[in-house]
């Protein structure tokens, strides 16, 4: 197996407190105890003691290799080793990652308590640390190493021995209000979950919702008791690469809160093949119940389960589950108490039922209590049982069903009003909307679709609640706001349904802006906020000139940025406006106006922000270029100085097939289902074949140097060619064979799903395939050795492999194929096989280089305009005088732009 603990993943460098100043020293691993297991101590979690019972079963499934509980059990020991003895207060930023666990498991293990924080909100970070004064903060440091920050040896708190856990609760992030659980909470909670969901040693669980939100950790908690695998993944269920990862590892486990059910039905869960799933399971608020039975039915017909949960961050996780045979027939229940758990109704004033009352649970994963400031963690238990605030009954067949919130009800105009009964009002007629109270008004946020009329809604609500209109407020949607586990944000309704501030530009004119982007680049006028690059049919002739206009309105870009939806980019802009001097350090004059960035002719707000030690000068020029573009960008520069010749550096255009196959599997194999698919690449076909054809004709009638064959892009396929101008279009023809073929292949079900299934197996398949046209097979080796398709085929398949490529293992495998088979093809071109291993190379190992705003703008025109460079500069050198070569580079680079502007306009159009 391999270690995913390289360099951090080498052990967390630690800063101690000193007489000194602190240092970040390396973080040593003390001797391993027996099955190396942390030291015995008085207090502890049990499960996180115990990781070494499981031996070599596989523990973490990360994108670097697998882990052992053997060798889990091993870091959490020197892990809590360096906690020491002394019980202190770990802030720990949660994230789904290798590190983040094993510091959380080594303080449950030692009895440390832990603060659990999302890894990246920086301000409840900054916010939380500010309020309780943590003895030590474990997160990674500005480069991603992890470390420990000893902020002293022993603690300055009082720290009640129950204590183990503290979390945020719903939509508190950042809140000095806690919620405070116990050794026994955490145990018992797993306890319960493993033996409902009847998890066992043969599991194996994707991390699908954040570890720092209770039910993301539960999952991981409940896991890990059993001895079951854990996928660690960060990737959103709307990625196909996290179907890859979850096929790979085998993965029996999906666990969702609504909108991940919603993503699912995006990206077509009941299509998909996934032989090893045995749950899914649904909490973190209301799934409708006809999407509950539809689901029950999908698992019933596909042989897994359906789990429907419900539970509160102050009992640990889970306090009810619907037994699966259930859901079909009883999916608006909640079910039955957990085992070990109980309910009880308690009557409510004011209710006109008699059998509904308030939801009231006990049992041992009940909370100790609430904390809001650092002395009430030495408090021990303050509550018995939880009130879940919830208003519920228990029907004839011993289920409980939620009728209402007792703490959402509302006075508008001095009525009460419950705003998840207008939910289901809503509901009822075919709209979902969040409802909240603000002040005197009432704000629905409503999911945008066709009933979606702000007047009409507006009008339903008043009649049925009996308030006058004017006081409910209603905003449309393409998306309604949640927060990041997944549940409603009602705070973010409040805000987006109040009228912005005059002056003010609201977040959603930059959304706007962004999608009127999209509609421009990609000639589609439903660009919407859920409309991401990849969904919208973007292909690699438009990416490079839309990230290059990303990057010039957001700053910066992730390196799947093509895979987010635009709400998801909006956000990377940073919100407000600095005032005029801001950049040089001036201090405004007074009463100067604030003087928003401008960009594409609109103004727009941003700033450094506190969080971000940068200048916004420096928050302008850094940038990163992805390894693609760069390798597009110099290889069609090598292309056309080798061939006129301004020097001879071959070999750019067997790189640019290997960049073809990864941009292939980036943009042309997404999520969407078939015929979505299929023709998104049809008309990445027509976009490459269409111009290239008409320029090819043109050069035909024009010069008499080209057979017809090139003009219908044959000339490879009937090996006509003598001479050396008739296998100048080599490459195109290459390309547009390959996307036909691959076209035809995906049209057919089976193999559609195959790629689906076996994201990396089926590019490495094809490869293994195009090895064989590679070596000297007489009846299919061209004139040209070197520029047949058949022969440079497995390039391309290198390209698709390397985008699918998840592990180092997968990616030292390809790099192996490539050292062992290059070398030959070229004959006596020692530096052409060079060049073509260290293109490829970076393309599998590095996904961006740094580089400069300037030399980004450039490189960005020459990767989007290659196709047409390519495609003209053959007849634009041999009319430049040859004493002239670098003049004849240039005005080969300028008419081929100059095309690529015409051509994208014109096959845009038709």
């Amino acid at each position: 197996m391999i270690d995913p603990f390289g360099p951090l993943q080498a052990p967390p460098t630690v800063s101690t407190p000193s007489a000194a100043p602190p240092a970040s020293v390396p973080f040593p691993e003390p001797p391993v105890r027996p099955h190396g297991a942390p030291p015995a101590r008085p207090y502890g979690v049990p499960f996180a003691q115990e990781l070494a019972a499981y031996g070599d079963r596989v523990a973490l499934i990360t994108p670097d290799g697998e882990l052992s509980y053997r060798r889990l059990a091993q870091r959490v020991a020197a892990t809590a080793e360096r906690l020491g003895p002394v019980r202190r207060l770990v802030l720990l930023a949660g994230g789904n990652r290798a590190d983040a666990l094993v510091v959380h498991l080594a303080a449950l293990s030692a009895g440390h308590p832990v603060l659990l924080v999302p890894g990246d909100n920086d301000r409840a970070i900054r916010a939380l640390t500010a309020a309780y004064d943590p003895d030590v903060v474990a997160r990674p440091d500005d480069h991603g190493t992890w470390t420990l920050d000893e902020r002293r040896h022993g603690s300055s708190h009082t720290l009640h021995p129950d204590l183990a856990l503290l979390l945020s609760t719903s939509g508190s992030a950042g809140s000095p209000k806690l919620v405070r659980l116990s050794h026994e909470n955490v145990q018992a909670n797993s306890e319960s979950i493993a033996t409902y969901l009847g998890i066992s040693d043969t599991d194996r669980a994707a991390t699908t919702l954040p570890m720092h939100y209770c039910y993301g950790l539960s999952v991981v908690h409940s896991h890990l008791l059993r001895g079951a695998g854990l996928i660690l993944t960060d990737r959103s269920v709307s990625e196909p690469a996290f179907w890859a990862e979850f096929r790979t590892a085998r993965g029996t486990s999906l666990a969702g809160v609504p909108y991940t059910f919603d993503l699912l039905d995006r990206v077509g869960f009941e299509r998909m093949r996934l032989p090893h799933l045995r749950r899914v399971t649904q909490a973190g608020g209301r799934l409708a119940p006809e999407r509950v039975a539809r689901y029950a039915e999908l698992g019933r017909r596909s042989g897994w389960e359906m789990f429907v949960m419900y539970g509160q961050t102050e009992a640990t996780a889970r306090m009810a589950y619907l037994p699966p045979h259930l859901a079909t027939e009883r999916p608006e229940a909640v079910g039955v108490p957990i085992p070990g758990g109980s309910f009880r109704l308690h009557p409510v004033d004011d209710q006109g039922d008699p059998e509904i009352g308030e939801l009231v649970y006990s049992g041992p994963n009940v909370m100790l209590g609430y904390a809001e400031s650092p002395a009430d963690l030495s408090l021990g238990r303050t509550v018995r049982e939880l009130h879940t605030g919830d208003l519920a009954r228990r029907a004839p067949d011993g289920l409980y069903e939620i009728v209402g919130r007792r703490g959402r009800f509302v006075k508008i105009v001095g009525l009460r009003i419950e705003p998840q009964r207008v939910e289901a009002l809503l509901e009822r007629h075919g709209v979902t909307a969040y409802c909240t109270g603000d002040g005197d008004a009432l704000a629905l946020a409503v999911l945008r679709n066709k009933a979606a009329d702000g007047d009409r809604l507006r009008r339903l609500v008043a009649d049925e609640c009996g308030i006058p209109a004017r006081a409910i407020r209603v905003t449309v949607l393409a998306e309604l706001p949640r927060l990041a586990a997944g549940k409603p944000d009602y705070e973010a309704v409040r805000r987006l349904t109040r009228p912005a501030p005059e002056g003010v530009e609201a977040a959603a004119g930059l959304a706007r802006d962004l999608c009127r982007l999209y509609a421009e680049i990609l000639d589609r006028a439903d660009a919407t906020e859920d409309s991401s690059f990849v969904s919208l049919g973007g292909d690699s002739l438009s990416y490079v000139e839309m990230s290059l206009r990303l990057e010039e309105a957001l700053g910066g870009l992730p390196t799947d940025w093509h895979t987010k939806p635009i709400r998801e980019l909006r956000a990377l802009a940073p919100p407000v406006t600095e005032p005029a001097g801001a950049e040089t350090g001036e201090a405004p004059a007074a009463g100067a106006a604030k003087r928003p960035a401008r960009w594409n002719g609109r103004p727009r707000t941003r700033t450094r922000g506190p969080a971000s030690p940068r200048s916004a000068r420096s928050w302008r020029t850094r940038r990163t270029l992805e390894t693609g573009v760069a390798l597009r960008a110099v290889g069609i520069v090598l292309i056309v100085a080798s061939h006129i010749p301004v020097f001879s550096l071959q070999g750019g255009a067997h790189v640019l097939i290997g960049v073809a196959g990864f941009n292939f599997a980036r943009f042309h194999l997404t999520g969407a289902e078939r015929r979505a698919r299929l023709r998104h690449l049809w008309r990445g076909i027509a976009r490459v074949a269409v111009p290239s054809v008409a320029w090819i004709t043109g050069a035909v009638v024009l010069t008499g140097f080209y057979d017809p064959a090139n003009a219908l892009l044959l000339n490879s396929l009937l090996d006509q060619g003598t001479e050396r101008h008739e296998w100048h279009y080599w490459f195109v023809e290459a390309l547009v064979y390959f996307l036909v073929v691959l076209a035809v292949l995906m049209a057919v079900p089976l193999l559609d799903r195959l790629e689906r299934r076996y994201a990396f197996g089926v590019p490495l398949a094809l490869l293994a395939v195009g090895l064989i046209g590679r070596y000297d097979l007489p009846d299919l080796a061209p004139a040209r050795f070197h520029l047949g398709p058949t022969v440079v085929f497995w390039l391309f398949a290198l390209g698709w492999a390397a985008a699918r490529a998840t592990t180092t293992r997968q990616r030292s495998l390809l790099t192996a194929v490539l050292l062992l088979a290059l070398p030959g093809l070229f004959n006596d071109q020692p530096l052409r096989t060079t060049l073509v291993v260290a293109g490829l190379t970076l393309l599998i190992w590095v996904p961006t280089l740094p580089s400069l705003g300037p030399l980004n703008r450039i490189a960005g025109i020459l990767a989007s305009s290659s196709l047409y460079i390519y495609l003209t500069h053959f007849q634009v050198y041999p009319h430049v005088p040859d004493d002239f070569p670098v003049l004849a580079f240039f005005a080969s680079l300028a008419v081929g732009i100059g095309y690529a502007a015409v051509a994208t306009r014109v096959v845009r159009r038709l």
